[in-house]
């Protein structure tokens, strides 16, 4: 019986990782270090605090803080009640948080206390103090419940230990049954997505979904029984989450959240925890690699990195392996209308492959590169990206002209991104479609050009973006961050990449910035730098 299936939903891999690795150590937070066998129980006690709380099958239950054994706890508690988990983006400001509890109609939310200094109770406060509604919050009259991640609460708030004690009245038999009652085509999760443009989306995934991605993100990662994982990637996004919490139950191996990254932080922990799998995006890696202190921590145990994004230099590739004896490294591609995972490379792959493609399509899914009017492109030349799969959305949660826009009744879903496959079936992501810019009638796709100015040894991070130009109608403008103790300049820079690319590519004008904004999920936020330009 395929893995996936003899789980049958998320509640039913938890108490398997529970029984099949009771004695393996699962999380290390700080301090606090529990088994499998404890996890369980403790999932088991939130799930039981949950129904004592009034959480019906299928309600949905906000979480809305950075990665820690609370989070993995409250969130597969709550979802082992029967509930809809929806992750809350830790970048978001109040009112953008207040926003996806409404639209999705949360009854319960699990919120930490102060996080990067900032009251997040305070901020939601600000945001949802003041309406009709008869709960903690008026202007959220559909949430009944607010549970703080924390020993302090506000009077009408509750805290953790309030919220498992409810629970303890509540029959073990009456949980079990509930998580019993769960089944593989209900919804799991609603993934809101980045929102680094436009108003945010909750993609509607299914328990299925998520175990059979993930049981294939494991089986090509090479993920094993005995490994310990460093989850630095956001709990709230995909790639935390799913590769990472879920990945993990399947395997028994040991999680190690980090609720924020920092160089040092992750050294320390990847040299006293003999962390062996770090997945993130190129800029972790790179920083790790860069850090003047690298070499007085034992980074020995590192033994797979997975990576993502539209740029991922060979020369990073090359450094893992060569420099940290990193045995597997990967790239892959996904998105969270597609449970977050489309493609992945394999072990075995070519370095070039890995560092210039974001692999092949999984089992089960199907990609395409398409143009304007649909009709399939071939090999080599550069479109939209289809994909069809079982790890396509139901759709958008209650919005159907969203829905229709991305989806269609073929089941091919539109990315938005732009990309190229080559003949062996790999797809190179080389931009978004709202990205890029034509230049005196040529498409200039800014991740390609990135990938290029990359290549400059004085440039440690770049992002580019189109400007309007009166007589090409737009040109490149790059954002540079410098190597440190690099004094490149931007007439340097233009003049290097005119040796380098084509003429339309080379961008016209360069400003060096300390860092590029991202996002909490690594990607830069091209919003931000267009603000910049004007």
């Amino acid at each position: 019986m395929r893995g996936d299936m003899e789980w049958g939903s998320i509640p039913g891999l938890v108490r398997s990782a529970a029984e099949r690795y009771a004695d393996t150590e699962a999380v290390v937070d700080g301090r606090t270090r529990i088994s499998y066998g404890e996890l369980g129980a403790r999932v088991e006690r939130a799930a039981a605090a949950c129904v004592a709380s009034g959480v019906r099958a299928g309600d949905r239950v906000g979480i809305w803080a950075p990665n820690s054994l609370d989070w993995i706890v409250s969130a597969l508690g709550a979802v082992s009640a029967g509930a809809v988990l929806v992750p809350l983006n830790t970048r978001f400001k109040g009112a953008e948080a207040a926003d996806v509890l409404a639209r999705s109609g949360a009854r319960l939310l699990f919120v930490t206390g102060t996080f990067l200094g900032t009251s997040y109770v305070a901020s939601l406060r600000r945001a949802a103090g003041e309406g009709t509604g008869r709960g903690p919050l008026p202007g959220l009259p559909e949430l009944e419940q607010v549970v703080v991640l924390s020993d302090d609460a506000p009077a009408d708030f509750r805290t953790w230990k309030e919220f498992l004690a409810a629970g303890d009245e509540v029959q073990p038999a009456r949980v079990r049954a509930r998580a019993s009652a769960v089944h593989g085509d209900q919804p799991s999760d609603l993934v809101f997505t980045s929102g680094t443009t436009g108003r945010p989306k909750g993609a509607v995934i299914t328990h299925a979904q998520t175990l059979r991605a993930y049981r294939i993100w494991t089986d090509l990662a090479g993920l094993r029984h005995g490994d310990r994982y460093l989850i630095v990637n956001p709990f709230f996004h995909t790639f935390g989450y799913k590769a990472g919490v879920i990945a993990c139950l399947m395997r028994g191996v040991t999680m190690i959240p980090q609720p924020v990254f920092n160089v040092d932080t992750a050294l320390a922990n990847i040299a006293a925890e003999r962390v062996s799998v770090l997945p993130g995006p190129p800029t972790l890696h790179q920083s790790l690699l860069d850090h003047p202190a690298r070499d007085a921590h034992d980074l020995s145990a590192l033994r797979l990195v997975v990576t993502g994004a539209a740029v991922v230099p060979l020369r990073l590739v090359e450094r893992l392996r060569g420099e940290l004896g990193v045995d597997t490294v990967l790239t892959a591609y996904g998105l969270s209308e597609a449970s977050g995972i489309v493609t992945m490379c394999r072990r075995g792959d070519d370095p070039s492959v890995i560092a210039s493609t974001s692999g092949r399509a999984i089992p089960g899914t199907e990609v395409r590169v398409v143009d304007a009017e649909g009709t399939p492109l071939a090999a080599g030349v550069p479109g939209e990206v289809l994909v069809r799969g079982f790890t396509v959305m139901r759709g958008y949660y209650q919005d159907e002209p969203a829905t229709a826009e991305v989806l269609g009744e073929d089941g091919w879903l539109r990315t938005g991104d732009v990309g190229v496959l080559d003949d062996a079936g790999n797809l190179r992501i080389t931009d978004r479609i709202k990205d890029m810019f034509i230049v005196g009638g040529f498409n200039a796709y800014p991740a390609e050009i990135e990938q290029l100015l990359g290549l400059h040894p004085d440039v440690a991070d770049v992002a580019v973006i189109g400007v309007p130009d009166a007589r090409l109608g737009e040109v490149g403008r790059a954002y540079v961050v410098r190597r440190a103790g690099s004094v490149v300049t931007g007439d340097d820079l233009i003049a290097w990449a005119r040796r380098e690319m084509a003429n339309y590519k080379v961008p016209r004008t360069v400003e060096f910035l300390r860092e590029l904004p991202r996002n909490a999920g690594g990607k830069v936020v091209k919003g931000a730098l267009r603000g910049r330009a004007g």
